[in-house]
């Protein structure tokens, strides 16, 4: 039996020539709406080419900004307009530029879940699963200030052996993923791999088995032996993987790994998107086309 609500956004998709984009991390029957599904990078990349003249874009508010930057002339829609990012407010633009005065001649990588007038102060944007790339293609003699995440930042140190000037950022979702849980769990299953993602804690990377960008998750899962993985992210990630794998099992490590922000969207919320083509992002063009400067530096080194 066909479900109304899905058939009314699938009408309305084709009136409004209209596509979806969601995160890995959105709600199960948003995720299996979307015409596209993917993390930060992915969704980045298909925006650039994308055929339609309107995007709805299911995740939160940077995700959709770098939609609206890298497609100025298309409409971009949120269905949840207050689906925020608190890492992202950790760091503003002020505090940005109160690094880059402490530290003169400094480069600034930018993951992207930041804000835009943030990106627009910043030489490269990254994601998680490109920061270490990024980061070994910058000068090794010039200071790199990384924001906002420390978590990420203090990952891509490691990895690159370049010191890095890191902001204070954190996401409070993966700051609830404990190392008790995942021990516990591993000790009812043994053979069960970690794959976690490098927003995560020092002490959950280290004992992880694959640190890994969503995307990449999908990767080492598919290419291990294993059948039973923790799953180290946020909770939707799980319906991503069990679609791809219904032969294995993925389980998180507690009910905490929620992002109550991705949790904002619903098909109702995208049905009245499209109803009402609201709300649509704007961003200011002078600050957009600065801040577009360090996305495509990002895209020409990946």
């Amino acid at each position: 039996m066909k479900d109304p609500l899905v058939e009314k956004i699938n009408k309305l998709k084709v009136e409004r020539r209209a596509i979806i984009m969601a995160h890995n991390y959105q709600l199960p029957d948003v995720q299996d709406i979307a015409d596209y599904q993917g993390d930060s990078l992915e969704l980045a990349r298909i925006a650039t080419k994308a055929d339609c003249e309107v995007i709805v874009f299911c995740g939160v508010q940077f995700m959709a900004e770098t939609a609206k930057i890298l497609n100025p002339e298309r409409t971009v829609l949120m269905p949840d307009a207050k689906a925020g990012c608190p890492m992202a407010d950790m760091v503003d633009v002020e505090e940005l530029r109160r690094m880059k005065a402490e530290n003169p001649g400094s480069k600034v990588v930018c993951y992207v879940n930041s804000h835009v007038e943030v990106k627009a102060e910043s030489d490269v944007c990254c994601t998680s699963a490109n920061s270490i790339k990024i980061v070994k293609n910058l000068d090794t003699d010039k200071p790199i200030i990384f924001v906002p995440d420390r978590h990420l930042g203090e990952y891509t140190q490691r990895v690159t052996g370049r010191e890095l000037i890191l902001a204070a950022g954190y996401c409070p979702t993966h700051r609830h993923i404990m190392l008790e849980d995942i021990e516990k769990m591993k000790s009812k299953m043994p053979d069960a791999e970690v794959i976690v993602h490098p927003e995560c804690t020092t002490e959950i990377l280290d004992i992880a088995d694959h640190i890994c960008s969503t995307s990449q998750m999908i990767t080492a899962a598919g290419a291990s032996g294993a059948k039973r993985f923790i799953i180290g992210t946020e909770v939707g990630m799980l319906h991503v993987l069990r679609k791809r794998y219904p032969d294995k099992e993925f389980f998180v490590p507690s009910s905490r790994c929620v992002c109550p922000n991705m949790k904002k969207t619903t098909l109702e919320k995208v049905l009245w998107s499209l109803e009402e083509m609201k709300t649509e992002v704007e961003v200011d063009p002078e600050t957009g086309s600065k801040a577009i400067k360090s996305l495509e530096r990002m895209l020409e080194y990946v």
